[in-house]
């Protein structure tokens, strides 16, 4: 990392700055109504700002420094509360019940983006840094759960800003091919269907089970805020707390492990699996959870841009090119699953998208194929924030030894 003078050196400031700019592209997407948001999504923008800010010299100094205290404060404290909120609302019972064997053509899309992570890392590694595997790590963490999974596995993989960057480029260019994709096959509806032998009663049970989960999320209440808090900042104080002792544990007594677990990847797991296991609780009821918990998100994603060099962005032409193999093997697999476990295109539709575009592209697939799955959509991305913090670095590290790293 460069270093240079900065207009806004401040903490505070600098904080400020990265609010100021999560928020502005959000409410740009929302006074202009532009088009553009629907196939470049505003994370792009959150990413790429602050790369400019903290880059560009005016009259010797950037808008922002490469390093603050901020950076690093949202990776050890914003980042496992983020993880809190978003997965103390996971249903699995809800979406198994619902969707029935649609979950399964999601697990296989799962095992498609981690398949197809190692052998597109395995053709196109040759043309890219030592460490790119990392980048892949985190890009197989946004396409089996989210943003979220992204943040949290560039921080156990150790990815450097410039590969996460890398990854942001690739997700978004991914997904203006890929959602208009999985929206036009609601088109082949009929044909799609009759080749994977849907039985006539799976779209009508499916209807009737929608029907009978409502969601009925309040307006939150001081209380259930102050609730809300205690448990967030109680899970991501034990993780501090714990995670040092639990990785030195690892080290001396699994030494193969030792690579693995260090003190940030015990941390981040040992948080997602507390949140996990606090769904299955009424603190799954707190309303508004992973609204507060996605602001987080884009405010950390914004301090990862801040920190990153533009010279490190030089490999994304490769970086793209195996982005592109993997989504199609993604495909194959959401394919294949939809044969095997007979199931409909929308199921399918929504299903990818819950990998690929998460809980932000879900409903839009869910709305145009099936709108009565709009809910269960939102259900099925966040069973794949569930699954991404453990998965994706696997992703990673099956890679770097699929190329001999």
């Amino acid at each position: 990392m460069h270093e240079t003078a900065a207009l806004i050196s401040s903490p505070i400031g600098v904080l400020a700055i990265l609010c100021a700019v999560a928020g502005f592209f959000f409410y740009l997407e929302r006074a202009t109504g532009a088009k553009l948001f629907q196939y470049v999504p505003p994370l792009l923008f959150i990413y790429i700002t602050p790369v400019i800010l903290s880059n560009v010299n005016i009259g010797g100094a950037s808008i922002i420094p490469n390093k603050s205290v901020i950076y690093s404060g949202l990776s050890t404290f914003a980042l496992p509360a983020f993880i809190v909120l978003m997965l103390i609302k996971v249903d699995v019972p809800a979406v198994v019940r619902i969707m029935g064997k649609g979950v399964l053509v999601m697990l296989m899309g799962t095992a498609g983006v981690m398949v197809g992570g190692v052998i597109a890392y395995m053709i196109v590694h040759r043309w890219l840094s030592e460490d790119a595997w990392t980048g892949f790590g985190a890009l197989a963490g946004s396409w089996i759960g989210g943003t979220a999974n992204m943040a949290a596995t560039k921080e156990m993989l150790g990815t450097s800003s410039e590969l996460f960057g890398l990854a942001v480029i690739a997700d978004n260019a991914v997904y203006i091919v890929w959602l208009p994709l999985l929206l036009i096959s609601r088109n082949y509806a009929d044909r799609f269907n009759a080749w994977a032998r849907v039985p006539e009663e799976r779209l009508i049970a499916m209807e009737a089970a929608a029907e009978l989960h409502a969601e009925e999320e309040h307006a939150p209440t001081m209380p259930e805020y102050l609730f809300l808090a205690a448990v967030v900042i109680g899970v991501t104080w034990m993780g501090i707390a714990l995670a040092p002792g639990i990785s030195q544990w690892i080290g001396t007594n699994v030494e193969p492990l030792a690579p693995v677990f260090g003190e940030s990847t015990t941390r981040i797991l040992l948080v997602t699996t507390v949140a996990l296991l606090l769904s299955a609780t009424p603190v799954s009821r707190l309303p508004n959870s992973t609204a507060l918990g996605t602001a987080l998100v884009y405010i950390f994603v914004a301090g990862i841009g801040a920190r990153a060099e533009i010279a490190g962005l030089a490999q994304a032409p490769a970086f793209l090119l195996g982005a592109f193999i993997w989504i199609f093997i993604h495909g194959a697999f959401c394919l294949a699953g939809a044969w095997l476990f007979r199931v409909d295109v929308h199921s399918v539709a929504i299903a990818s998208a819950a990998n690929i575009g998460a809980a932000a592209s879900a409903p839009i697939v869910a709305a145009h194929h099936k709108p009565s799955l709009v809910p269960v959509s939102v259900l099925m991305a966040l069973l794949g924030y569930a699954m991404g913090n453990y998965l994706a670095p696997l992703t990673g590290y099956l890679a770097k030894f699929a190329a001999g790293q």
